[in-house]
């Protein structure tokens, strides 16, 4: 049977299959939403807060809390989209201002211009660009290096789980 979340701040509702994971209701809608580590709850991509309803989702496994230890931004409603699953109605779910590196593109093409909103770690939700900041060749590097980073992180923590 499905369940209705309300997401925030867009004000959109969508539905989920109970039992169903938050990120599948994500991924449902019209956001651009990271899964980087293709849900396995490595990375920190699908973060998102639980506004209400928290007594209304799955517990925390032991992966999931370790993974959001790394988050800075993580607080009391954090959880991670990809491994939350909907049990019952009353869900607001939060989603996190800012564009994760992951999401950008053509970083050369960034050059010159502001950031019009943060831009964020992927595994640690650090901020790499605050919004409106003019971003140089030197962050854009800096970017890439961080890219390259993720990618040789998620390739190593992929291999340790099969």
């Amino acid at each position: 049977m499905a369940k209705t979340i309300q997401l925030d701040p867009i004000g959109t509702q969508t539905s989920v299959q109970t039992n169903d994971n938050i990120l599948s209701a994500l991924l449902g809608t019209d956001l651009q939403v990271s899964h980087e580590c293709g849900g396995r709850g490595r990375c920190a991509t699908c973060h998102v807060f639980i506004k209400e309803g928290m007594e209304n989702l799955s517990p925390m496994s032991r992966r999931e809390q370790q993974t959001l230890e790394v988050i800075t931004t993580c607080n009391m409603q954090s959880r991670l989209a990809c491994q939350t699953r909907v049990l019952d109605e009353g869900v607001v779910v939060q989603l996190p201002a800012g564009t994760y590196l992951n999401e950008v593109d053509d970083l050369d093409a960034l050059i010159g211009r502001r950031a019009q909103e943060k831009i964020l770690h992927p595994l640690n939700g650090t901020v790499l660009v605050e919004q409106n900041k003019l971003i140089t060749r030197s962050v854009v590097n800096e970017l890439a290096a961080t890219r390259s980073e993720v990618g040789k992180y998620l390739a190593n923590s992929g291999s340790a789980t099969e």
